[in-house]
């Protein structure tokens, strides 16, 4: 009986193994799936979102963030319409969230703030 129950659970955990791996392979290279994309699109409007609420961004600051993400979905949808997200748009997608990435930081990080009076002369 022992056996049985050793027997039954190498089966269960090979049978997930195998799983899994199905499930990869269901997302061919070249898919219109793009999840890393997008999870870092939603971390990036969340560090805007985040400098607006700290008042390291200035109204200005964040129409031109925004606008670069709106730039970057639009892409996206772009590369989508095809049913079929190439290498190339991927790396063009990655290099635009890389810009953007560092524009975010350096808006975040200037001197700049929100509601700030320019210094008396």
């Amino acid at each position: 009986m022992h056996s049985t129950i050793k027997t039954l659970l190498a089966g269960l955990t090979l049978a997930a193994a195998s799983a899994g791996a199905l499930a990869q392979a269901a997302a061919p290279v070249g898919s219109a799936s793009t999840p890393g994309i997008d999870k870092r699109q939603a971390n990036q409007e969340k560090r805007i979102d985040q400098g607006i609420a700290s008042g390291e961004l200035t109204k200005r600051e964040t129409r031109r963030l925004e606008r670069e993400q709106t730039a970057i979905n639009r892409a996206e949808d772009k590369a989508k319409a095809d049913g079929v997200v190439t290498a190339k748009e991927r790396q063009h997608l990655h290099h635009a969230q890389n810009r953007a990435s560092r524009d975010i930081k350096r808006q975040k990080h200037d001197t700049q703030q929100r509601g700030a009076s320019a210094p008396a002369s």
